[in-house]
């Protein structure tokens, strides 16, 4: 038990995480303190929740493309609200980002559900959609921090016993992935879904109705995350998060999450995201530049994936020379 928990791909992944890290400190001392990496935590924050939404459409033998256009939509509208309306209290808005956030993702699981399209060609068209709705309501123009009220950009940045609310948030984000995808019939059901269709649909559940929620958590994070973003940074316009969608995509499989669907956990997802944020914060200090970030992300992908073919691939029996045997 000891030494399958070990080799465990999250288990790995956490000892190559303390590698990267040990190394960056070689080089630059004080990344690996603690107050540094409660920061790089927090800048990762984002990504680990977008992650985790992803997981559960992944599981499903889904995919979103769409999550950073959820995300930007979402969080234009909560600052053209906050803009044209100051005093409409902040958990309003949260809310309205994330009920806004699950009705778009609504609407990519009732086109995969109801139509039978290929996710990845219904998020890739929504995703479309969604940035050109953004450059309709907003006509190009941004919001700067000047037109947010205090209130709205304050949300993130507060401190709670010394790290960020962001960072909380993010957490808890974590716990609730953690209770529904090891302990409720849905998270269940992700798994089963994704394992085998064929035989889901045999123990009586509805292949389309899991993957439209899949899609829906997906999108009330998503949503969640469009406040969050722009009172975070303080602007909004339209191509907020641009490319953001490789970024959740590689977490995911950095964390095991398998694209063939029904395998992964959180712990794997929250450890691929990190992986992630550990390297992208360690890029400026070693002299890279920003634009290789996303070829480093694809690169990633194509690597994990690849691991994770080999990892699952079982060995078959040769019949011919199991018969020559017993011949």
């Amino acid at each position: 038990m000891t030494v399958r928990l070990l080799t465990s791909r999250e288990a790995l992944l956490a000892f190559a995480l303390i590698a990267l890290v040990l190394l960056i400190e070689t080089r630059f001392a004080g990344f690996a303190a603690p107050a540094n990496l409660a920061g790089v935590f927090n800048d990762t924050s984002i990504l680990i929740m977008l992650a985790l939404g992803q997981t559960a459409v992944i599981l499903t033998r889904c995919i979103d493309l769409s999550v950073a256009a959820n995300l930007a939509l979402c969080g234009m509208v909560a600052a053209m609200a906050n803009a044209a309306m100051p005093g409409l209290p902040v958990p309003l808005l949260v809310l309205m980002a994330a009920a806004l956030g699950t009705l778009l993702g609504a609407v990519n699981g009732l086109l995969v559900w109801k139509l039978d399209m290929p996710p990845i060609v219904v998020t890739l068209g929504t995703m479309t959609i969604y940035r050109g709705i953004i450059f309709l309501l907003s006509d190009g123009s941004w919001i700067n921090a000047h037109q947010m009220s205090e209130g709205f950009k304050a949300l993130p940045r507060a401190e709670l016993a010394g790290l960020p609310v962001l960072a909380w948030i993010g957490i808890a984000v974590v716990v609730v992935f953690s209770v529904i995808l090891a302990r409720t019939p849905l998270g269940r059901a992700f798994y089963a879904v994704g394992g085998n269709p064929v035989a889901a649909v045999y123990a009586g559940l509805d292949v389309g109705r899991t993957r439209c929620a899949a899609f829906c958590l997906s999108g009330a994070v998503a949503g969640l995350c469009g406040y969050l973003w722009v009172s975070r940074y303080a602007v909004a316009y339209v191509d907020i998060a641009g490319g953001f969608e490789l970024d959740v995509v590689a977490a995911c499989v950095i964390g095991g999450i398998s694209i063939a669907g029904g395998a992964g956990s959180v712990a794997g997802t929250v450890l691929g995201a990190l992986f992630l944020g550990v390297i992208k914060n360690a890029l400026p200090v070693v002299d890279v530049s920003p634009f290789w970030q996303m070829a480093i992300s694809g690169a990633a992908i194509i690597v994990a994936v690849a691991l994770n073919a080999r990892s699952g691939r079982r060995p078959g029996r040769i019949i011919l020379k199991d018969a020559e045997l017993r011949a």
